[in-house]
């Protein structure tokens, strides 16, 4: 019987990999770290309460530098030394399952599309391979259904009576160009609409110039349009430049209150990646133990094989711990990924490899 492992064997503190340049202590040459919550004593950790923000605070980001050399030969340890197999694989799969925004964000969209998926978000895995690996009466779920503004009422109809919660992405995604006050509105409505998680995307002109007091004012115009409803900061990172620059933007949008911070829309060239994550992850790690509370993480683009989500999970439990492996504090944004992943767990239980079209997403 498979069972979700609170943690895999081998999996521990994180060792190397040193991601910050150090500055130098004016007038003494001495070299001091630059994180700005390793000089301040450990916050009280405010368990799941959510987070509310802080004032603005430049001097916990300005003198961040990421050293890229650092951070890329790190995160290339991850898939290379952290294998699972067998029992362990199928649970920890098992467990990506539960941490994904099932997701449709296409042009051709149709309200059929989106009841499909919506019923493949309650019902990931076919019953037969459920009861196959012990599991059927956990009650398997995906983390969430995202889906664009104007079919969040599609989505909501058809998961009424179920805790699946719908996300709608909206301020302008994916580019971010609209007015404000548009932008504003159209959070409104997805909330009216029924929308619970709301994925804003960040207008990264105010990251490429430097305008972080303007990025955290809207930010948090963004957390106070959406009330009760969740925000996910997407901050599109391989439209910032640079490395630098990704963890500034975390830590301001988690400063101005986001709820998660997120790499990307999925439309850009390059979406998510592990050195990216590792960046982000770290700011996450340095917000938590400077005001106690915690933010969560989404990687999303490009992850369509479930190797690649061990790979994330492993990331995720090795820098921040267990808590972020649950949907409340991690997600994966995806629309393959989840055959892959049952493809594979079909194979542990058969031995062998079924073709992608027996598994249909949506």
């Amino acid at each position: 019987m498979v069972v979700f492992p609170s943690m895999v064997n081998g999996l521990g503190p994180c060792k190397g990999g040193v991601i910050y340049w150090p500055a130098q202590s004016p007038g003494f040459g001495v070299a001091v770290t630059n994180v700005f919550s390793l000089q301040h004593p450990g916050a009280v950790d405010h368990g799941l309460e959510r987070n509310p923000g802080m004032p603005y605070s430049p001097e916990c980001f300005d003198r961040l530098r990421i050293n890229r050399s650092a951070v890329e030969r790190r995160a290339a340890t991850l898939p290379a030394r952290r294998s699972v197999k067998k029992d362990f694989q199928a649970a920890w799969l098992l467990k990506a399952i539960t941490c994904i925004d099932l997701t449709t964000l296409a042009g051709d969209d149709t309200p059929g599309k989106v009841r499909r998926l919506c019923q493949k978000a309650l019902h990931p895995v076919r019953r037969e391979l459920l009861e196959g690996l012990g599991v059927a009466e956990l009650g398997l779920t995906t983390g969430a259904v995202c889906v664009y503004h104007n079919l969040v009422p599609i989505a909501v109809d058809e998961l009424e009576g179920t805790d699946l919660p719908v996300a709608a992405v909206s301020t302008g995604f994916p580019a971010g160009q609209t007015p404000m006050h548009l932008k504003l509105e159209e959070i409104r409505e997805s909330v009216k609409a029924g929308a619970r998680e709301i994925d804003i995307v960040i207008s990264r002109a105010k990251v490429l110039t430097g305008d972080w007091r303007g990025l955290f004012d809207e930010m948090k115009a963004y957390r106070e349009a959406c009330g009760e409803a969740h925000v996910k900061a997407i901050l599109a990172t391989h439209e910032l430049a640079t490395l630098s620059n990704v963890a500034k933007a975390s830590w301001v949008c988690m400063q101005a209150g986001a709820d998660f911070i997120k790499t990307s829309t999925g439309k850009e060239p390059v979406n998510a990646t592990l050195p990216v994550s590792l960046v982000m992850v770290r700011a996450i790690r340095d917000y938590h133990r400077l005001t106690g509370y915690k933010v969560g993480y989404k990687p999303a683009g490009g992850i369509s094989k479930a190797k690649d989500a061990l790979a994330y999970l492993s990331l995720m439990k090795e820098e921040l711990g267990r808590d972020w492996l649950e949907p409340n504090l991690f997600r994966f944004g995806a629309s393959s990924l989840l055959g892959d992943i049952e493809r594979q767990l079909e194979h542990h239980l058969t031995g062998r490899y079924s073709v992608a079209w027996r598994h249909p997403v949506g």
